[in-house]
């Protein structure tokens, strides 16, 4: 694969330059060494019990609690739990990486952020108000985004940039094996989501000691701490960097218009989706997910090799997020059980592959090798930072509207202005 005139640069660095103090190869560079065996299983699993929480939970059994405790607010008492938790998620994501960075490690975080979601799932499922599920779902989104920001920075830091499409699908695929997973588990325990919340967190909980005692790392060389005013500033000099920016634009802007819909799919088959005779909103749901997955299997290994192949990530990118586009488009005029399958096809296609290709295109735009966690994890408030925003935006429009139709059309739109911020990355094909 030609390299990038970023990639060949050892003063700009990304996660593919020169180590920062040593002068050798650093972990993504052509020459680093491969991949711990069995890296790729691991961060597939890593990451499918990430995403079996972060579906599960918000999107079924956390929206059946929400509606227990408020069935005549549910919408706008969903809209600002979640908008509320995902603040902490933005703010620890970033931190998180910081402190990995610092520490040379990835390892004990990804097994802290894991096994300190059991006790917070067991008070998230013994809590009955409003107020109380808010708190303990923001000391879940804390611990998880302690976990993930670690997880993240796996492939800069062990990967070589000929390979990042291939690792980079195997954490895309974390997604839809994730959500199918998460679906069945949360629709098995409808009617008992106390339970339900143990078992997503004994799930991560016992990934994240499978992956720190089987994936093993070499210590990086331990940073020296930063003043608080330096930190704040290095968290924003990423965004400094031309390409960076617009790979978190972009990011910034798809990830919104998905969580707008996403978010609400449940109450969404219960109140704008006519489901055939006999089936619930939660089978639905289960019939939805593994539906998705499997589309987002194929678009995710194909896109992941053939942007390896080609070394096109730009196009790749460009396109599925313009798939996602259109994909919304469909219950947005129709409101069949039709549609739905259609829309959960077709949008598990376009974000599949987004996904695979954008986090490989993310890689290479890193403005610097020794801060691959903190950018990373800047990177990541692309991912959060829009979940704040969306349950705010989606509730405030259905309100308005009355309706579904309307938020579909605007993550629509979200999409495709998703699919046209990464035409100004030079860096990358």
């Amino acid at each position: 694969m030609a390299l990038s005139s970023r990639e060949n640069s050892s003063e700009t660095g990304t996660g593919s330059g020169t180590g920062p103090e040593t002068g050798e190869p650093g972990p993504g560079s052509p020459s680093a060494p491969r991949p711990t065996r069995g890296l790729l299983p691991l961060l597939l699993a890593g990451n499918t019990a990430m995403y079996a929480l972060y579906i599960g939970v918000p999107g079924m059994l956390l929206a059946l609690q929400i509606e227990e405790i408020s069935p005549a607010d549910k919408v706008a008492a969903f809209g600002l739990v979640s908008g509320i938790s995902a603040v902490f998620a933005t703010v620890f994501n970033p931190v998180a990486g910081a402190l990995s960075d610092r520490s040379g490690r990835r390892n004990p975080w990804i097994l802290a952020g894991g096994l300190l979601i059991l006790p917070v799932m067991l008070l998230l499922g013994s809590v009955h108000t409003i107020l109380l599920v808010t708190i303990a779902w923001c000391l879940g989104q804390a611990v998880m985004n302690v976990y993930q920001a670690a997880l993240t920075s796996v492939v800069p830091d062990r990967v070589p940039v000929a390979a990042r499409g291939k690792a980079s699908a195997a954490v895309g695929l974390g997604l839809p094996v994730g959500s199918t997973i998460g679906a069945l588990v949360g629709a098995a325990f409808s009617e008992d989501y106390r339970t339900g919340y143990l078992v997503f967190g004994a799930i991560v909980a016992a990934t994240a000691v499978l992956f720190s005692a089987c994936a093993r790392e070499q210590r990086m060389p331990a940073k020296a701490p930063l003043p608080v005013k330096q930190q704040i500033a290095a968290f924003g000099s990423a965004l400094g960097d031309h390409d960076f920016r617009w790979a978190f634009i972009g990011r910034a802007l798809l990830v919104l218009g998905y969580f707008a819909v996403a978010g609400f799919q449940l109450y969404i088959l219960k109140d704008h989706t006519e489901l055939p005779a006999g089936l619930s909103p939660e089978e639905a749901v289960a019939i939805l997910m593994p539906l998705n997955a499997v589309a987002m299997v194929v678009s995710t290994v194909l896109g992941g090799w053939l942007s390896d192949r080609y070394d096109r990530r730009k196009l790749f990118v460009g396109a599925s997020a313009a798939l996602a586009a259109v994909a919304l488009l469909v219950p947005a005029f129709s409101t069949s059980w039709t549609a739905m399958l259609v829309f959960s096809a077709v949008n598990g296609l376009g974000f599949g592959c987004y996904m695979a290709v954008d986090t490989a295109l993310v890689t290479m735009v890193l403005p610097k090798a020794g801060d691959a966690a903190r950018d990373m994890g800047v990177l990541n408030v692309a991912n959060a930072g829009p979940q704040i925003v969306a349950p705010f935006v989606a509730s405030l429009v259905v309100s308005l509207s009355g309706g579904y139709t309307a938020l579909f059309l605007i993550a629509a739109v979200l999409s495709v202005l998703g699919a046209l911020a990464v035409r100004p990355i030079r860096s990358v094909r």
